[in-house]
């Protein structure tokens, strides 16, 4: 299942191996399309890594933090250390085939 996290527990649930957090807010309509395929992603994947969500109206701290100007971003996380960044919209495959080169 995927996890809303907050800018309170962002850098303890990303802190240890291979996280993917979605950034992205109700009113954005390419974040409400990624909504899903995150989802589907968690159910093929979530076993390798842990997929998160972060409202960045309800959390501004932490998107401030990373310089997150547009939604949906995804970061992707090893062990605590940001090893890339996505802006826009990602299909599942594209998202599998990146997340491949961090988990293998």
């Amino acid at each position: 299942m995927v996890k809303n996290l907050t800018d309170k527990d962002f850098v303890k649930e990303t802190s240890t191996g291979v996280t993917l957090t979605d950034f992205w807010a109700t009113w954005c309509p390419p974040c409400r399309m990624q909504g899903p395929i995150i989802e589907q992603l968690d159910k093929e994947i979530g076993d390798k890594v842990k997929i998160t969500k972060m409202d960045v109206d309800a959390n501004q701290k932490t998107p401030m933090a990373f310089g997150i100007m547009s939604i949906p971003t995804l970061i992707i996380k090893k062990d605590g250390q940001v090893v890339d960044k996505l802006v826009g919209l990602h299909s599942k495959d594209q998202l599998k085939t990146v997340l491949a080169q961090y988990t293998n």
